[in-house]
């Protein structure tokens, strides 16, 4: 069975949108992409190859298929593991509107919690997503992602679109490991522990 794992880029106020660039996404008028660049370094760079190391396929949104199929196509060093990955894979593509995908071995899906599901039964290995906002969250309420990796940014955008927003369903997660690097980027890696459990503080009458 494969493990669905959800990485992706925050700020400290849970912003994912457009971390590499200042085109990626500008819908609602977010006038900040490419916030992560200053904070770029070996490190980063470093987890960031051991993540696509061990994929064994990815689950893309649309606007992340889009972004990742006009830049990685391009990288044709075979020693770059982003690149070999993402080019030889197997992409799944979740859209309703794409007519074609036609990066190398793209496949599109339009019912993406259904897809995801029967690929984790199909497959081995890790099934990666990333970015992929409103595909993340999707998957998220199905109780479809094991993993989350989250690499916190320090800096606070105070606009965009955020990966947990106000629908979001209650869920609890389980620390696996934690690490920082050089730049500040707190990187943490949890694993999916079912619905929240609460106390209480109160004192007894």
């Amino acid at each position: 069975m494969a493990k669905v794992t959800l990485t992706t880029f925050l700020s400290l106020d849970g912003v994912m949108q457009a971390p590499g660039g200042p085109n990626e996404d500008t819908s609602g008028g977010f006038e900040l992409g490419g916030w992560l660049v200053p904070y770029v370094d070996e490190d980063m760079e470093r987890t960031m190859a051991e993540v696509f190391d061990r994929a064994a396929g990815f689950v893309l949104g649309r606007r992340t298929y889009e972004i990742f199929a006009g830049y990685w196509p391009r990288v044709t060093d075979q020693g770059n593991v982003i690149a070999s990955r993402l080019n030889n894979l197997p992409k799944y593509v979740a859209s309703t509107t794409l007519a074609r995908a036609e990066w190398h071995n793209s496949t599109l899906i339009s019912d993406a919690a259904h897809a995801v599901r029967k690929l984790k039964g199909d497959l081995d290995g890790e099934l990666q997503i990333h970015g992929s906002g409103r595909l993340a969250q999707s998957l998220l309420a199905h109780d479809l992602i094991d993993e989350l990796l989250l690499l916190v940014y320090p800096v606070v955008l105070g606009t965009g679109k955020r990966l947990f927003a106000e629908e979001s369903v209650p869920t609890a997660f389980r620390l696996l490991d934690s690490r920082t690097t050089g730049t500040g980027v707190a990187v943490h890696r949890y694993a999916f522990a079912g619905r929240p459990t609460v106390g209480s503080f109160e004192l007894a009458d």
